[in-house]
């Protein structure tokens, strides 16, 4: 059925229904609503059709009138969740974000919560934008990036056993390297004009603020190479040593020859400590 049509019969269907209510005695108001629970779901499942057939503007004028006409059912709670998913599903990502948030906010008991929540992360994430007609990713601004980060983490801690969790975990590892690789760009930006100090702190924040991002050991490396060009040598070892020992990988041989250029380094007068074996 065309969406003026069915708009008209649902229009129709509610008002016999209203003047129905006016005759009923008790008996029958039970009657009148169940009468329009029925309409109601008759009218969310035509807009539906039109969803699952991706006909999102019919979709989005039948979930409209839903709202409208019948907002003290189930229905028109689901219907305000699907107007996001059409956004959604039309990759308006800043639109479905606003609908979802405002979902959550005005439904903080309903069942379906916990899918709009997902459903939020999911537009953040997607949101964040990686073309080739843009700057590389660490160079950009990263606040919606860092908006992502917060509700993916906060999503995990109020839903630790969810059947999103897997996705979510895995939004929440992409999201977090795309910000400690903004933090090591910036720091890299300062180390080449010889700003130290600033090119330590944005790394410390990096370390303290995602300290179970897969890059700590990359950070760690840059960190002694700082403190070498600092000239803190006996503060730039232990970081080299600790990425021998804790992480391994490519990192450990790249710490392993600053270790040997340090012990070098070192004033004649004191012992060198010989590099640690490389972890496999």
């Amino acid at each position: 059925m065309p969406a003026r049509s069915l708009r008209l019969a649902v229009v129709l269907a509610l008002a016999a229904g209203s003047a129905g209510c006016e005759s009923f005695e008790i008996a029958g108001a039970r009657h009148a609503t169940l009468t329009y629970t029925d309409d109601a779901r008759a009218a969310y499942n035509e807009a539906m059709n039109a969803f699952r057939g991706k006909d999102w503007e019919d979709a989005r004028s039948l979930f409209g009138e839903v709202k409208r006409l019948f907002p003290y059912t189930r229905y028109a709670r689901l219907a305000e969740l699907r107007l996001a998913d059409v956004d959604f599903a039309q990759e308006k990502f800043s639109d479905a974000i606003s609908e979802y948030r405002e979902f959550v906010q005005n439904h903080k008991s309903d069942p379906d919560v916990e899918y709009a929540r997902y459903r939020l992360t999911k537009a953040l994430f997607l949101d964040i934008d990686d073309t080739i007609l843009l700057p590389p990713a660490e160079e950009r601004d990263q606040a919606t990036t860092a908006e992502a980060y917060k509700e993916l983490r906060t999503f995990l801690r109020e839903f630790p056993k969810s059947r999103y969790r897997a996705d979510v975990v895995y939004m929440l590892d992409s999201v977090t390297g795309r910000l400690v690789r903004h933090e090591l760009y910036v720091a890299r930006y300062y180390l080449r004009d010889d700003n130290f100090d600033a090119a330590l702190w944005r790394i410390d924040f990096a370390l303290k603020t995602y300290p179970t991002s897969t890059l700590v050991a990359e950070a760690l490396v840059l960190k002694g190479e700082t403190l070498m060009k600092m000239k803190k040598l006996d503060e730039a070892r232990p970081v080299f040593e600790k990425v021998i020992s804790d992480y391994g990988g490519p990192f450990a041989g790249t710490s392993k020859r600053f270790l040997e250029e340090i012990n070098e380094r070192e004033p004649s007068g004191r012992a060198a400590t010989p590099a640690p074996p490389t972890k496999p």
